[in-house]
């Protein structure tokens, strides 16, 4: 065999073992974006159950404290993109074409799925709105499949709908009764699903040009900006705003929320950038059992048998996106 055959040998080889190496890096950045995202969850919940927004209106209480995490998570991810010398990166990606994306992404992200999400919570219950929220993966998979081309393996495609039957196993509960308007609040988790699966698909796109770390800067910027300037005006939240970040305990209970949202999310749009929205997404909605973990560890909560089996089934899913079982039985072959 002549030494040009074996080097490109070689050469295939070296590029095969630094793709799969990436995809790796990816699948535990995937992992981590689903626990912090739980834990974030729960110190949001604690924030918000303490005055001011204890006795606000639910939309406007939810809404100032996502414009205030979103604002809180852009400074800390300014701070440490400065600290690594790319401030001037924001900037200067802002006005390109990919920046825009990324912007545009916020938008389907931040305002419009936070708010149907937060919708679908006061219409139909949370039991209902987090798991149909959480078919965000299929719409990011499916966005993905049409408008960037990223083939979803059968593999894939199966640990994803076990993903989510273990997620809505996690959070089912069946209700006593039927909530008024409660088909208003299921269209609307449903669109808080579209909303977040869009902003995987288009933040993806985006980071094709872009450092992920700049563009998760530029998205909780524009959307924790996009909720104060618009959000608020409209549901008359200004005076709730400024008295919450008065509140010494829930602004630093605030300021540590949005530290782990923005790892969360950073970690979230490194998965989707390093081994696809799909497997990203699948790996990222593990925060609903991770949030039942942390709600049992920091608030003590007790454990029911569906929380149990939902959260072997996610784990399985989640495995089973992240790693192809046939990859182990060659090593043992091998």
């Amino acid at each position: 065999m002549s030494q040009a055959v074996v080097g490109g040998q070689n050469a295939s080889r070296l590029k095969a073992d630094l793709e799969a190496k990436f995809e790796r890096k990816g699948t535990v950045h995937g992992a981590m974006s689903g626990m912090t995202y739980g834990l974030y969850s729960v110190i949001l919940g604690l924030a918000t159950a303490k005055a001011p927004f204890a006795t606000a209106p639910l939309i406007a209480a939810s809404l100032v404290a996502i414009a205030i995490n979103d604002s809180l998570a852009a400074l800390w991810l300014t701070g440490l993109n400065v600290m690594q010398g790319r401030g001037k990166e924001i900037i200067r990606n802002l006005c390109t074409f990919p920046g825009m994306m990324v912007c545009l992404a916020a938008l389907f992200g931040g305002p419009i799925a936070n708010v149907a999400y937060l919708l679908g919570i006061m219409y139909a219950g949370a039991t209902y709105a987090m798991p149909i929220s959480a078919l965000c993966p299929v719409v990011g998979a499916i966005l993905s499949r049409i408008f960037m081309k990223q083939k979803i393996s059968k593999r894939v495609g199966i640990g994803m709908t076990i993903c989510i039957i273990g997620t809505i196993i996690v959070s089912y509960v069946k209700p006593d009764g039927n909530p008024q308007n409660f088909y208003l609040g299921i269209a609307f988790s449903l669109l808080a699903a579209i909303g977040w699966g869009a902003e995987g698909m288009i933040s993806t796109f985006g980071m094709s040009m872009m450092d992920p770390k700049i563009a998760i800067t530029i998205r909780d910027a524009m959307s924790g900006l996009s909720i104060l300037i618009v959000g608020l005006p409209i549901i008359g939240g200004y005076k709730l705003f400024a008295s919450a970040i008065t509140q010494p305990e829930v602004i630093g209970i605030m300021a540590i929320g949005a530290l782990v949202c923005a790892t969360s999310f950073l970690t979230w749009y490194n998965a989707n950038s390093m081994c696809g929205v799909a497997k990203g997404m699948s790996l990222n909605i593990t925060y609903v059992l991770w949030g039942f973990v942390w709600s049992i560890i920091i608030l003590h909560e007790s454990v029911t048998g569906m929380v149990v089996v939902g959260g072997i089934i996610v784990t399985i899913g989640a495995i089973l996106v992240s790693v192809n079982p046939m990859d182990f039985i060659r090593k043992e072959e091998a």
